[in-house]
């Protein structure tokens, strides 16, 4: 009988904050700048300089904790976590250690096959970034930019009861959308805003204790956390099933080949000697505090997705689709407040524009078509003036090419509204009939499918764009009463 074996993956996601100054310091956190240009006297750690926190910090700590479904700890402490690194000037780093600011939090995730998984979340603490060694300058010398040394972080710690790739992949992608949603952290995972460690292990099913764990480092892509736990989970399974023990130790991930690498042996709490941070006094958060960061949080998706299914009559997929991002859903009500046509603007915002997006390597955000306009594109869809199929191929590419220009407007200067009369239809229909005597025959003792070809002949007739509906409508009457 073959043995079965289980996966635990427990995950760290470092979040940086979407704040203008350091979490102790002054500095500036923008991405980009000049090495070393984002520096003071307090990340530098000059001899007799005090850390001050930043009060934004911790209220973005409080609305991811309560987000997160966390309970949120009154009385908060820091703690020097020591380590010496070449880019971590004062040689340790603050931290939270005893008292995380929030815990005991939970996160759910649809699964494939629909069913839902809540991930526990064991906390959410503050701490200083380091700065960023720069290893591939130089043949002989690794450059240090203190850029990037003590921007704020919210380390979010799951237990570990992640049991696959696919999982963590959920877990991970649906943090970054409640971080973006509130605007605490941009999600930016290139730029290094979102990192994540992956604590894995293996161990026979039958057996109750965790095997030796190994850590995998600074994963900065959703498709490379789930590449490196799928090769991690494959190499440590092959170690346990051959009887070869798995050594605890940090590996690092080679996104070129899709494995992992060595790097040290891994460090045990107490290698980094915590110890309260004596510059800095406890943190104090009243409940009147929660309270009013929770009443000034922004909607998060799942509300969202309520209200657009309630107040828009959309499907639970539609809703899933639109608030995906809080660009798109933002659009999508911006857009209905000037149409009464909540499906279509929906098929639109999901459809022509996602494609357009696509096709062009733009994000929504930078999308210049207003919401106004959109709706006005709706609109002539929607009464028939325009075809679908015109207005996405033809129109939609105009409007945007000219986005303060009126899409009704728009449409007649290129010629493409279509022509309702009656009389001129009925006209054409002649003609096509006249033309056709034999197809005529054919269709009234039972070849329906001319109805096609007819279509067709006068579509070509006309010079003017026309309404399928009423044309066919016409015709059959027509042809029905020969």
């Amino acid at each position: 009988m073959q043995k079965t074996y289980d996966i635990t993956i427990g995950l760290e996601v470092h979040a940086q904050l979407s704040t203008q100054s350091k979490v102790f310091a002054p500095d500036a956190t923008t991405f980009g700048a000049q090495p070393n240009t984002q520096v003071s006297y307090i990340t530098l750690a000059h001899p007799g300089t005090l850390p001050f926190l930043n009060q934004k910090v911790v209220q973005f700590a409080i609305m991811l904790g309560i987000a997160t479904n966390c309970t949120i700890r009154e009385y908060n402490e820091f703690s020097r976590k020591n380590y010496y690194y070449a880019d971590l000037p004062k040689g340790y780093q603050v931290s939270q250690y005893d008292t995380p600011i929030c815990y005991n939090g939970h996160i759910e995730i649809t699964l494939p096959d629909g069913s839902a998984k809540r991930i526990r979340i064991n906390r959410i603490h503050i701490e200083e970034d380091a700065g960023k060694s720069i290893h591939d300058q130089h043949p002989r010398h690794s450059f240090i930019d203190l850029n990037r040394a003590g921007v704020p972080l919210l380390e979010i710690v799951t237990e570990p009861e992640i049991n696959s790739a696919d999982e963590a992949y959920l877990y991970v992608a649906k943090l970054r959308q409640i971080m973006q949603y509130l605007g605490v952290c941009d999600g930016n995972m290139e730029e290094g805003s979102l990192r994540c460690d992956v604590n894995l292990s293996v161990k026979p099913a039958s057996q109750t204790q965790l095997g030796e764990r190994v850590e995998v480092k600074n994963l900065n892509s959703l498709r490379n956390i789930k590449r490196a736990i799928e090769f991690e989970s494959a190499r440590q399974l092959k170690l346990v099933t051959q009887g070869i023990p798995v050594n605890r130790e940090t590996r690092s991930f080679d996104a070129t080949n899709g494995t992992t690498f060595p790097l040290r042996s891994k460090e045990l709490e107490h290698d980094y000697r915590y110890f309260p941070e004596p510059d800095l006094p406890p943190l104090l958060i009243s409940p009147d505090v929660i309270d009013k960061v929770r009443t000034a949080m922004p909607a998060l998706p799942q509300q969202l997705a309520a209200q657009l299914i309630t107040q828009y009559e959309l499907s639970p997929y539609d809703a899933a689709v639109l608030t995906d991002t809080k660009e798109t859903v933002n659009y999508f009500l911006q857009t209905v407040q000037h149409t009464p046509h909540y499906k279509a603007v929906a098929n639109w915002v999901m459809g022509p524009v996602k494609s357009w997006l696509n096709a062009n390597n733009t994000q929504l955000s930078e999308f210049v078509l207003k919401p106004q306009n959109l709706a006005a594109l709706v609109n002539l869809t929607q009464t028939g003036k325009v075809s679908f199929s015109v207005a996405a191929q033809d129109l939609l590419p105009a409007c945007i090419n000219q986005p303060d220009t009126d899409p009704h407007t728009l449409a007649e200067q290129l010629g493409l509204t279509v022509q309702h009369n009656d009389d001129l239809i009925a006209q054409l229909i002649q003609q096509v009939i006249d033309q056709n005597p034999d197809k005529v025959i054919a269709y009234q003792k039972g070849k329906k499918g001319l109805l096609g070809f007819f279509m067709g002949q006068i579509t070509r007739l006309s010079v003017q764009k026309l309404h399928p509906p009423t044309v066919q409508r016409l015709l059959e009457q027509r042809l029905n009463n020969q």
